[in-house]
């Protein structure tokens, strides 16, 4: 299946967090914390302004961003767990 987000929405895969901490000691799954990393798989035409105008979205496809950790909805797109969120929810991207 295809997904094409509308407006300033955009599809990230979460990425996923170290099993070990710097100290070598494993942390099980249920102790994990949300990941705040994503790669971005999609992303939509942008938000129109005030005018009417197309504002383009800063994010591309394969960007690495940083996420609020409650940010987006989770949806699972061929038994793939993705976010889909707006824009503005993402911090800044990694370079």
């Amino acid at each position: 299946m295809k997904f094409k987000p509308l407006h300033d929405r955009v599809v990230i895969e979460p990425m996923e967090q170290e099993e070990k901490t710097a100290g070598g000691i494993i942390v099980p799954d249920t102790a994990k914390e949300k990941p705040m990393q994503g790669k971005v798989l999609a992303v939509g035409p942008g938000a129109r302004g005030e005018d009417g105008t197309l504002q383009p979205p800063d994010v591309k496809k394969g960007d690495t961003i940083l996420y609020g950790k409650y940010s987006g909805t989770e949806v699972k797109i061929d038994d793939k767990e993705l976010l889909i969120m707006r824009e503005s929810d993402i911090m800044g991207v990694l370079t």
